[in-house]
């Protein structure tokens, strides 16, 4: 099979038509342009570009006549912001600088984003040593005030404007290279990127046609708002005499120029102050706009295409409990049990994660919470709890907001204590409780949670307890908290039925009273389609399926979800035909292929089945399938 180095990714779904759709996402780029923050930087930069453009046709004359009549005079009619030391208008003179102002900036910022953006990619593409060398050098430069870094570099180029824009230039490029190499880093292990080093295709095409090209809009948007930080450093150093010098002038130099009269006549440096303030001030609210707007832009072409809307990195949800984007697993050897997951709970919603063992459900349990053992990667788009990225959470505040409860509880409870300290230590630790406060507060959650007499199974160890009073104490523990999301990881799967009855009725009733979400990870369907309002279906480490719990029986599409509902008896099952299963086993993690991974097992699989991986793609209200022969 020949692999062209200059193709896409393939398996996108073709998009199909959505008037409601459009509508919504032209309106909300719409709101985004209608916004004040957008408004004034657009009418401040148009004003920038015009004045750039117009100010020296109009007053180029007037800024270069010179007056011995008139010179270092102050305010007056005809000269409103007074004169210089050879008498000429100064505003006339604010008002010509803008173009070589902004003319600077842009250079030194374009300066910035070339050297920026080539020394962050090159680790994506470079042997591991040189990768590390790279890397050490964009962290060095990152921490190097950057105020210094211009200066040094204008020194070393010689005073006047090219230096001074190359010591702008030199300053913005690291924060370009971290932004870069952070992009880069997501993008490189792509399957694509994978597919062209395995056909030994060149680095530096890697890097023009597989890399940059998918990270290309981030790194303009910060284009954009870096051209604020540019013209003001540029103002800077003509201000600090390392700029722009005679007979050339920007705003910078206007206000060294001034600086010495500021005292007697302060309206001289009004001017250049001013506009460069408001230019600023313009540029950075543009790039903001052009932030939000590209990010509304991307979320609604992900919709109109049916396909899994991810929120844009800038607008996390701000309703939802649980916000989990592109969230990969992978350990060394090439193994990736989870792979790209996507996740949104909202409060109160309990949604149920099923598949086979070995599918990811417990892996993405355990990288939500942070329990990933050694060495074990994960990365994501997005990770956020209650509103908070997870990654900047405390260790208190991770133990407050997230309760996990898992399949055994004597692997939760230490045998040796006492069931009543191990719940108190968490809201010793987590909350800074006194002892004698958090004791009570354990009584009065094992109490919550039905446990009979709760003083008393305070004192017991936990072997002294049944294997559902131990699963309770377990569900009491993340309680001791005010929990935001619980995930129970198969927590009925070592119970009697009659036991599991009362534990999903426990879990229930948690959600109903606590407002918190509930992912439940389970391997049996027929439990999750009792307890869930959602199902999200896994499958080798990729979710196939999506949809509401009460069309799980009769409304799944995808075949892997069809046939884990077929395997199940009920009382209406032929007890005298074996029972139903499916053929053959779910591949291991290292052994995933290019296309669908169903596709060996399923009877409806297609040639592009196996050469191409469907995605997870909207198939009407809360329904989402991942697979080629699902059309409606």
């Amino acid at each position: 099979m020949r692999v062209d180095d200059n193709a896409r990714p393939t398996g996108q779904s073709e998009a199909v038509p959505d008037e409601g759709g459009q509508a919504r996402k032209a309106a909300s780029r719409g709101v985004v342009w209608r916004s004040p923050s957008a408004l004034i930087g657009g009418v401040l930069v148009a004003f920038m570009v015009v004045l750039a453009i117009a100010g020296p046709l109009i007053w180029g004359e007037a800024a270069e006549r010179i007056d011995a009549g008139a010179i270092l005079q102050g305010t007056s009619a005809e000269h409103p912001l007074g004169t210089d030391n050879l008498g000429r208008d100064l505003l006339a003179r604010v008002l010509v600088a803008g173009r070589y102002s902004l003319a600077l900036a842009l250079a030194a910022t374009l300066i910035g984003a070339v050297l920026g953006t080539v020394l962050g990619a090159l680790p994506s593409v470079l042997p591991r040593r040189g990768a590390r060398l790279v890397t050490g050098l964009v962290n060095a430069l990152v921490a190097f005030p950057g105020l210094l870094l211009a200066m040094f570099t204008a020194v070393i180029a010689g005073l006047g404007a090219r230096g001074a824009v190359l010591g702008i230039g030199v300053a913005i490029a690291p924060g370009f290279a971290r932004l870069t190499q952070t992009l880069a880093a997501s993008v490189a292990g792509a399957d694509y990127v994978a597919a062209a080093r395995m056909l030994g295709v060149p680095r530096r095409r890697i890097l023009a046609r597989h890399i940059l090209p998918n990270i290309a809009e981030p790194l303009i948007l910060t284009l954009a708002q870096s051209l604020g930080g540019a013209l003001l450093g540029l103002a800077g150093m003509s201000f600090l005499g390392l700029g722009v010098q005679p007979p050339d002038f920007d705003w910078g130099r206007l206000l060294f120029d001034g600086f010495a009269r500021i005292y007697v006549h302060p309206e001289v440096a009004l001017g250049p102050a001013a506009l460069v303030a408001l230019a600023g001030i313009g540029f950075n609210l543009l790039g903001d706009t052009l932030a939000r707007a590209a990010a509304r832009s991307s979320a609604g072409r992900q919709e109109s295409a049916r396909t899994e809307p991810p929120r844009a990195e800038g607008e996390p949800d701000p309703d939802a409990v649980l916000e989990v984007r592109d969230l990969t697993v992978s350990f060394p050897g090439d193994s990736t049990p989870v792979r790209g997951l996507s996740l949104t709970m909202a409060p109160g919603e309990i949604v149920g994660l099923v598949g086979e063992s070995g599918s990811g459900k417990s892996l993405t349990a355990a990288a939500i919470g942070g329990l990933v053992p050694y060495p074990g990667t994960v990365t994501y788009g997005r990770l956020r709890l209650g509103g908070a990225d997870i990654a900047g959470m405390s260790g208190k505040e991770l133990g407050t907001a997230l309760a996990m409860v898992f399949q055994d509880p004597m692997a939760s409870l230490n045998p040796a204590l006492r069931v009543g300290g191990q719940l108190s230590e968490v809201a010793v630790v987590h909350q800074g409780m006194s002892r004698a406060d958090a004791r009570r507060r354990a009584v009065d959650r094992l109490g919550h949670v039905h446990l009979p007499d709760p003083a008393k199974q305070a004192g017991q160890h936990p072997h002294e307890l049944s294997g559902g009073m131990r699963q309770r104490a377990v569900i009491a523990m993340g309680l001791m908290g005010e929990p935001r999301l619980i995930i129970a990881d198969e927590p009925t799967t070592a119970l009697d039925v009659t036991v599991q009855r009362q534990i999903l009725k426990l879990l229930r009733e948690v959600v109903e009273e606590t407002g918190a979400a509930l992912l439940f990870i389970s391997h049996d369907i027929a439990v999750v389609g009792e307890l869930c309002d959602r199902v999200v279906v896994m499958y080798a480490g990729r979710v196939v399926e999506e949809l509401p719990a009460d069309r799980l029986a009769a409304g799944a599409a995808h075949p892997y979800t069809r046939a884990l509902i077929a395997s199940l008896p009920d009382l209406d099952t032929d007890r005298s035909r074996p029972l139903a299963g499916i053929p053959g086993t779910q591949p291991a993690p290292a052994q995933v292929g290019v296309g669908c991974a169903f596709a060996a097992r399923c009877a409806l699989a297609t040639e592009r089945c196996r050469t191409e991986r469907p995605e997870l793609v909207v198939h009407g209200p809360h329904r989402r399938v991942a697979c080629w022969e699902v059309t409606s």
